[in-house]
């Protein structure tokens, strides 16, 4: 023996800095996709993925295989990565959840706290303040947070994190709208109105605001959608 030891990280250590590499770079290509940057149908290249984000083909892989996972991404034989494109039918399916899991989600809501309500507020002043400069994506964005935001108010963070899940994939949908201008102005002042029957404390008023809103931007969205 010449008395040298061998010194060794924690058992895993070396897949554990993998995992969170991957998950960092998942979190930044999730993110892209909800603030409209990553448009449906974009292909993702790996060599432009791999040297942009700075890290290993295969923690890429596991990046992107973390959004196929939350229908984000679809990997296509031969041809790559790319940013899945809903069918009207997905769209149909995710407004179906978004009733469910929304309306249950607000009427289950015992105690509004100033931070979830501030929250709320500054998603309806960064859409706002978005559409008043034309910028479309970021009502978009803007538009999620609020929906997000308005969840939150129940107190579960599971609940949370399955609705930020469903919302960035519901984010995809926007693509096929003939007019963005449009569709996001006529609910800019819903999401106030709900944001006040809250406030007020009113949330049976507000859970039926939010169903009627999402039933109507639905059949809006769906009017121009491709059918496929």
């Amino acid at each position: 023996m010449t008395g040298r030891t061998c010194r060794r990280g924690p058992k895993g250590a070396g897949m554990s800095d993998s995992a969170g590499t991957a998950s960092r770079v998942a979190d930044a290509l999730r993110e892209q996709i909800v603030s409209g940057e990553l448009k449906p149908g974009t292909r993702l290249s790996e060599e432009h993925m791999r040297k942009l984000h700075g890290v290993s083909r295969s923690t890429l892989r596991e990046a992107y295989q973390r959004l196929i996972r939350e229908r984000l991404l679809v990997h296509e034989l031969s041809r790559g990565v790319f940013v899945r494109q809903l069918s009207r039918e997905d769209v149909a399916d995710l407004y179906r959840v978004r009733r469910v899991v929304e309306c249950a989600a607000v009427r289950s809501i015992r105690i509004l706290t100033p931070a979830g309500l501030r929250r709320l507020s500054a998603a309806i002043a960064d859409g706002r303040a978005a559409a008043e400069e034309a910028r479309w994506d970021d009502v978009a964005a803007a538009s999620i947070r609020f929906h997000e935001a308005l969840v939150a108010l129940a107190g579960s963070e599971r609940l949370d994190a399955m609705m930020s899940g469903i919302l960035a994939e519901f984010r995809l949908a926007y693509a096929h709208m003939s007019d963005t201008r449009v569709f996001h102005a006529a609910y800019l002042d819903r999401n106030r109105e709900i944001a006040e029957a809250l406030r007020s404390g009113d949330v049976e008023e507000a859970a039926v605001l939010l169903e009627t809103y999402l039933t109507d931007s639905e059949a809006a969205l769906c009017e121009g959608y491709p059918a496929r």
